[in-house]
């Protein structure tokens, strides 16, 4: 049984989401990725204005599952599509159609891989969406203006206070020892307002 992940929070109550550090540039970011990797974190992403190469084996990141269920679901939609054409040609509504036989699979084609794209581009779009755990209509990151920056020209670490191995200072020595110029905690709720005095 795994331990229980320890909270933190902040000074003034707000329960911290994790540690956020800027890096100067892609090959920097990279190799602090390699360092995050080898000192046992799980919870934790890498976020780029655009791809970087080999960003996944410098994450550790496994092969996404999401291809194989695409393939399942597509393939299942193809094959249930097939055989309702069958059964309405030769049980449901049996009629001869230019004289060829109620089961003549060739008309069924069209219509058999048609279904198959529609049930795989659906699996894609919903399968890439619960993968990721979206949609999220707040994130904790997107309050930190140096963030923000991240669609522009910045890249960053985030790594999550979920993460077994996380502690805020041993945490902030690796990413600053890793090449981060900046380094901050970053509040994933605010403490609850205090309650109007009483007159």
């Amino acid at each position: 049984m795994a331990a229980a992940t320890r909270e933190y929070r902040t000074e003034r109550g707000a329960k911290v989401y994790g540690v956020l550090a800027e890096f100067p540039n892609p090959g920097v970011v990279s190799h602090a990725a390699e360092r995050v990797r080898d000192a046992g974190y799980s919870r934790w992403d890498v976020y780029s204005p655009f791809p970087i190469h080999g960003i996944d084996d410098a994450m550790g990141l496994p092969a996404t599952k999401l291809p194989l269920v695409v393939a399942f679901v597509g393939l299942t939609g193809a094959c249930l599509g097939f055989i309702f054409q069958y059964w309405v040609s030769t049980e449901g509504y049996a009629t001869v159609v230019q004289g060829k036989p109620a089961g003549a699979w060739q008309a069924f084609i069209p219509v058999t891989f048609e279904i198959g794209v529609l049930f795989t581009a659906f699996t894609a779009l919903l399968g890439m969406l619960a993968f990721n755990g979206l949609p999220r209509w707040h994130h904790p990151l997107m309050t930190r203006e140096r963030f923000l920056g991240v669609g522009d020209d910045k890249f960053f670490i985030a790594i999550e206070a979920d993460d077994p191995r996380f502690d805020p200072e041993p945490t902030r020595a690796l990413l600053v020892a890793a090449g981060a110029t900046s380094v901050e905690l970053v509040e994933e709720e605010l403490p609850p307002a205090p309650a109007p005095a009483a007159h």
